[in-house]
Protein backbone atom coordinates (compact mmCIF):
# COMPACT_ATOMS: atom_id res chain seq x y z
CA UNK A 1 0.00 0.00 0.00
CA UNK A 2 1.63 2.93 -1.02
CA UNK A 3 -0.66 5.66 0.32
CA UNK A 4 -1.89 4.32 4.02
CA UNK A 5 -4.48 6.41 4.86
CA UNK A 6 -3.26 5.31 9.10
CA UNK A 7 -0.82 3.57 10.37
CA UNK A 8 -0.95 1.90 13.71
CA UNK A 9 2.02 2.04 16.30
CA UNK A 10 3.10 0.63 19.66
CA UNK A 11 3.62 3.54 22.14
CA UNK A 12 2.70 7.35 22.87
CA UNK A 13 3.17 10.12 20.24
CA UNK A 14 7.02 11.06 19.54
CA UNK A 15 7.99 7.32 20.08
CA UNK A 16 10.52 6.14 17.27
CA UNK A 17 7.88 3.53 15.63
CA UNK A 18 5.81 7.13 15.09
CA UNK A 19 9.05 8.69 14.06
CA UNK A 20 9.66 5.74 11.80
CA UNK A 21 5.83 5.93 10.11
CA UNK A 22 6.92 9.87 9.20
CA UNK A 23 9.87 8.59 7.16
CA UNK A 24 7.97 6.16 5.38
CA UNK A 25 4.71 7.24 5.10
CA UNK A 26 4.62 11.53 6.02
CA UNK A 27 1.50 11.81 4.37
CA UNK A 28 -0.37 9.02 7.07
CA UNK A 29 -2.11 9.33 10.32
CA UNK A 30 0.22 7.39 13.08
CA UNK A 31 -2.57 5.83 15.21
CA UNK A 32 -0.86 5.03 19.08
CA UNK A 33 -1.57 2.05 20.96
CA UNK A 34 -0.94 1.37 24.23
CA UNK A 35 0.25 -2.01 23.50
CA UNK A 36 1.27 -4.13 20.44
CA UNK A 37 -1.71 -6.60 20.82
CA UNK A 38 -3.62 -3.37 20.33
CA UNK A 39 -1.48 -2.67 17.12
CA UNK A 40 -1.93 -5.67 15.90
CA UNK A 41 -6.17 -5.63 16.39
CA UNK A 42 -6.15 -2.19 15.02
CA UNK A 43 -4.72 -3.69 11.60
CA UNK A 44 -7.43 -6.62 11.60
CA UNK A 45 -9.78 -4.61 12.31
CA UNK A 46 -9.71 -1.68 9.54
CA UNK A 47 -8.65 0.65 12.15
CA UNK A 48 -5.73 0.97 10.34
CA UNK A 49 -4.38 0.31 6.92
CA UNK A 50 -0.98 -1.16 7.98
CA UNK A 51 1.58 -1.18 11.08
CA UNK A 52 4.95 -0.17 12.16
CA UNK A 53 6.11 -2.70 14.12
CA UNK A 54 9.89 -2.80 15.86
CA UNK A 55 10.97 -6.32 15.65
CA UNK A 56 14.89 -5.66 16.63
CA UNK A 57 17.44 -3.33 17.91
CA UNK A 58 21.42 -3.59 16.75
CA UNK A 59 22.20 -2.98 20.23
CA UNK A 60 18.93 -4.46 22.22
CA UNK A 61 18.48 -7.26 20.39
CA UNK A 62 14.66 -8.54 19.62
CA UNK A 63 11.79 -6.81 20.85
CA UNK A 64 9.83 -9.07 23.35
CA UNK A 65 6.56 -10.72 22.00
CA UNK A 66 6.80 -9.97 18.33
CA UNK A 67 7.88 -13.33 17.68
CA UNK A 68 5.05 -14.98 19.65
CA UNK A 69 2.56 -12.54 18.13
CA UNK A 70 3.34 -13.09 14.73
CA UNK A 71 2.51 -16.60 13.52
CA UNK A 72 -0.86 -16.30 14.56
CA UNK A 73 -2.24 -12.72 13.82
CA UNK A 74 -3.24 -13.67 10.39
CA UNK A 75 -1.33 -10.51 9.27
CA UNK A 76 1.71 -10.19 6.60
CA UNK A 77 4.79 -8.13 6.36
CA UNK A 78 5.06 -5.78 3.28
CA UNK A 79 8.17 -4.21 3.86
CA UNK A 80 10.67 -3.58 6.44
CA UNK A 81 11.97 0.04 7.61
CA UNK A 82 15.51 0.34 9.16
CA UNK A 83 15.73 3.31 11.67
CA UNK A 84 18.96 4.97 13.34
CA UNK A 85 18.00 5.47 16.86
CA UNK A 86 19.19 9.14 18.18
CA UNK A 87 18.43 10.27 21.96
CA UNK A 88 17.77 13.75 22.83
CA UNK A 89 17.98 15.65 26.44
CA UNK A 90 14.81 17.93 26.35
CA UNK A 91 13.25 19.92 29.27
CA UNK A 92 10.48 22.34 29.87
CA UNK A 93 11.70 25.99 29.00
CA UNK A 94 14.15 27.44 30.94
CA UNK A 95 15.84 24.68 31.80
CA UNK A 96 19.42 24.18 31.25
CA UNK A 97 22.37 21.15 31.54
CA UNK A 98 23.01 22.71 35.05
CA UNK A 99 19.24 23.28 36.33
CA UNK A 100 18.46 19.25 35.46
CA UNK A 101 18.68 16.62 38.35
CA UNK A 102 16.94 13.94 36.74
CA UNK A 103 16.62 12.46 33.41
CA UNK A 104 13.37 9.94 32.42
CA UNK A 105 13.12 7.19 29.57
CA UNK A 106 12.96 3.24 28.74
CA UNK A 107 15.42 1.51 30.60
CA UNK A 108 17.10 0.62 27.07
CA UNK A 109 17.65 4.39 26.25
CA UNK A 110 19.13 5.07 29.63
CA UNK A 111 21.72 2.45 28.95
CA UNK A 112 22.16 3.23 25.86
CA UNK A 113 23.11 7.15 27.06
CA UNK A 114 24.93 5.77 30.28
CA UNK A 115 28.39 8.27 29.52
CA UNK A 116 26.40 11.30 29.15
CA UNK A 117 24.25 11.01 32.19
CA UNK A 118 27.32 10.30 34.03
CA UNK A 119 29.28 12.63 32.63
CA UNK A 120 26.63 15.10 33.94
CA UNK A 121 25.82 13.48 37.26
CA UNK A 122 22.00 12.98 36.83
CA UNK A 123 19.97 10.78 38.03
CA UNK A 124 18.04 8.09 36.14
CA UNK A 125 14.41 7.48 36.38
CA UNK A 126 12.89 4.65 34.63
CA UNK A 127 9.71 5.30 32.66
CA UNK A 128 7.76 3.28 30.51
CA UNK A 129 8.80 4.71 27.09
CA UNK A 130 11.08 7.25 25.29
CA UNK A 131 7.64 9.28 24.15
CA UNK A 132 6.09 8.80 27.31
CA UNK A 133 8.62 10.38 29.39
CA UNK A 134 8.47 13.14 27.59
CA UNK A 135 5.11 13.94 27.62
CA UNK A 136 5.59 13.53 31.77
CA UNK A 137 8.56 16.11 31.51
CA UNK A 138 5.90 18.57 29.88
CA UNK A 139 3.45 18.22 32.36
CA UNK A 140 5.46 18.65 35.64
CA UNK A 141 7.28 21.95 33.92
CA UNK A 142 10.10 20.86 36.15
CA UNK A 143 13.20 22.36 35.51
CA UNK A 144 15.52 19.95 37.26
CA UNK A 145 13.71 17.05 35.13
CA UNK A 146 14.46 15.56 31.58
CA UNK A 147 13.66 12.92 29.07
CA UNK A 148 15.91 11.33 26.61
CA UNK A 149 13.81 10.97 23.65
CA UNK A 150 13.60 11.67 19.90
CA UNK A 151 13.21 15.04 19.20
CA UNK A 152 10.07 14.23 17.51
CA UNK A 153 8.73 13.99 20.75
CA UNK A 154 10.10 17.60 21.95
CA UNK A 155 7.82 19.04 19.01
CA UNK A 156 4.73 17.58 20.31
CA UNK A 157 5.26 18.14 23.79
CA UNK A 158 6.85 21.63 23.48
CA UNK A 159 9.97 21.13 25.02
CA UNK A 160 13.38 22.50 24.55
CA UNK A 161 16.27 20.01 23.59
CA UNK A 162 19.28 20.96 25.78
CA UNK A 163 21.51 18.25 23.77
CA UNK A 164 21.21 16.33 20.78
CA UNK A 165 22.25 13.05 20.03
CA UNK A 166 23.68 11.90 23.59
CA UNK A 167 23.54 8.02 23.03
CA UNK A 168 27.27 6.10 23.65
CA UNK A 169 27.15 3.99 20.24
CA UNK A 170 26.53 6.11 16.55
CA UNK A 171 25.41 2.34 15.50
CA UNK A 172 22.40 2.37 17.13
CA UNK A 173 19.66 1.04 14.56
CA UNK A 174 15.84 -0.41 14.75
CA UNK A 175 14.43 -2.74 12.23
CA UNK A 176 10.98 -2.39 11.64
CA UNK A 177 8.36 -4.74 9.63
CA UNK A 178 4.95 -3.52 8.03
CA UNK A 179 1.94 -5.41 8.50
CA UNK A 180 -0.90 -5.32 6.57
CA UNK A 181 -3.98 -7.25 6.57
CA UNK A 182 -3.59 -8.16 2.95
CA UNK A 183 -1.07 -10.40 1.40
CA UNK A 184 0.97 -9.19 -0.80
CA UNK A 185 4.06 -10.49 -2.37
CA UNK A 186 6.78 -8.53 -3.74
CA UNK A 187 7.70 -9.60 -7.49
CA UNK A 188 10.24 -11.99 -8.58
CA UNK A 189 13.36 -10.09 -10.16
CA UNK A 190 12.47 -7.09 -8.58
CA UNK A 191 15.65 -6.37 -6.88
CA UNK A 192 16.79 -7.96 -3.49
CA UNK A 193 13.73 -9.53 -1.95
CA UNK A 194 13.60 -10.48 1.92
CA UNK A 195 11.21 -13.97 2.45
CA UNK A 196 10.21 -14.05 6.48
CA UNK A 197 8.86 -17.41 8.04
CA UNK A 198 8.69 -19.36 10.46
CA UNK A 199 8.75 -23.43 11.39
CA UNK A 200 9.09 -26.26 13.94
CA UNK A 201 11.24 -28.97 12.71
CA UNK A 202 10.11 -33.20 13.41
CA UNK A 203 10.97 -34.54 16.74
CA UNK A 204 14.19 -36.28 14.66
CA UNK A 205 17.63 -36.52 15.28
CA UNK A 206 19.62 -33.73 13.63
CA UNK A 207 16.01 -32.31 11.78
CA UNK A 208 17.52 -28.80 12.59
CA UNK A 209 21.02 -29.58 10.73
CA UNK A 210 19.36 -31.29 8.07
CA UNK A 211 16.55 -28.95 7.57
CA UNK A 212 18.98 -25.68 6.82
CA UNK A 213 21.07 -27.80 4.97
CA UNK A 214 19.34 -27.25 1.39
CA UNK A 215 19.78 -23.54 2.16
CA UNK A 216 23.57 -23.99 2.22
CA UNK A 217 23.48 -26.57 -0.65
CA UNK A 218 21.44 -24.20 -2.83
CA UNK A 219 23.27 -21.21 -2.47
CA UNK A 220 20.70 -19.18 -0.01
CA UNK A 221 21.59 -16.44 2.10
CA UNK A 222 20.01 -16.86 5.70
CA UNK A 223 20.53 -13.18 7.11
CA UNK A 224 18.06 -14.35 10.57
CA UNK A 225 17.61 -17.56 12.67
CA UNK A 226 15.89 -17.11 16.13
CA UNK A 227 14.54 -19.81 18.15
CA UNK A 228 11.59 -19.51 20.44
CA UNK A 229 9.53 -22.21 22.88
CA UNK A 230 5.90 -22.48 21.68
CA UNK A 231 3.52 -21.17 24.53
CA UNK A 232 6.32 -21.73 27.48
CA UNK A 233 7.01 -25.61 26.05
CA UNK A 234 10.37 -26.87 26.35
CA UNK A 235 9.80 -29.52 24.05
CA UNK A 236 8.06 -27.54 21.40
CA UNK A 237 10.77 -24.30 19.69
CA UNK A 238 9.72 -22.50 16.99
CA UNK A 239 12.01 -21.15 14.10
CA UNK A 240 12.02 -17.75 13.06
CA UNK A 241 14.29 -16.49 9.55
CA UNK A 242 14.89 -14.35 7.16
CA UNK A 243 16.42 -15.32 4.15
CA UNK A 244 17.39 -13.49 0.23
CA UNK A 245 15.37 -14.40 -2.62
CA UNK A 246 12.01 -15.09 -3.35
CA UNK A 247 9.97 -18.26 -2.86
CA UNK A 248 9.62 -18.60 -6.52
CA UNK A 249 13.54 -18.59 -7.04
CA UNK A 250 14.45 -22.17 -8.15
CA UNK A 251 17.17 -21.61 -5.13
CA UNK A 252 14.61 -21.23 -2.62
CA UNK A 253 11.97 -23.49 -3.90
CA UNK A 254 14.25 -26.45 -3.29
CA UNK A 255 15.70 -24.81 -0.46
CA UNK A 256 12.06 -25.13 1.13
CA UNK A 257 11.26 -28.55 0.05
CA UNK A 258 13.83 -29.82 1.40
CA UNK A 259 12.95 -27.91 5.32
CA UNK A 260 9.22 -28.98 4.73
CA UNK A 261 10.63 -32.68 4.36
CA UNK A 262 12.25 -32.65 8.03
CA UNK A 263 9.71 -30.18 9.49
CA UNK A 264 6.38 -30.44 10.45
CA UNK A 265 4.79 -27.05 10.37
CA UNK A 266 6.11 -24.05 7.86
CA UNK A 267 4.12 -20.58 6.97
CA UNK A 268 5.64 -17.28 4.92
CA UNK A 269 5.10 -14.57 7.20
CA UNK A 270 5.92 -11.98 4.13
CA UNK A 271 8.05 -11.72 0.57
CA UNK A 272 8.95 -7.87 0.27
CA UNK A 273 11.41 -5.68 -0.74
CA UNK A 274 14.82 -5.05 1.27
CA UNK A 275 15.29 -1.69 2.90
CA UNK A 276 18.69 0.14 1.31
CA UNK A 277 20.22 0.10 4.53
CA UNK A 278 20.67 -3.66 4.29
CA UNK A 279 23.81 -2.48 1.76
CA UNK A 280 25.39 -0.87 4.20
CA UNK A 281 26.14 -4.14 6.06
CA UNK A 282 29.54 -5.05 6.78
CA UNK A 283 31.19 -8.48 7.74
CA UNK A 284 33.84 -7.44 10.36
CA UNK A 285 37.90 -8.42 9.33
CA UNK A 286 38.95 -11.44 11.03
Amino acid sequence: MINPKKVAFQGEPGANSHLAIREVYPKAEALPCATFEDAFAAIASGEADLGMIPIENSIAGRVADIHHLLPHANLHIVGEHFLPIHFNLMAPKGATLKTIKSVESHIHALGQCRRFIRKHNYKAVIAADTAGAARHISEANDVTRGALAPKLAAEIYGLDVLAERVEDEDHNTTRFVILSREQTHAKPNSGLIVTTFVFQVRNLPAALYKALGGFATNGVNMTKLESYMVEGNFFATQFYADVEGHPEDKNLVLAFEELSFYSKEMKILGVYPAHAFRATFEEAAD
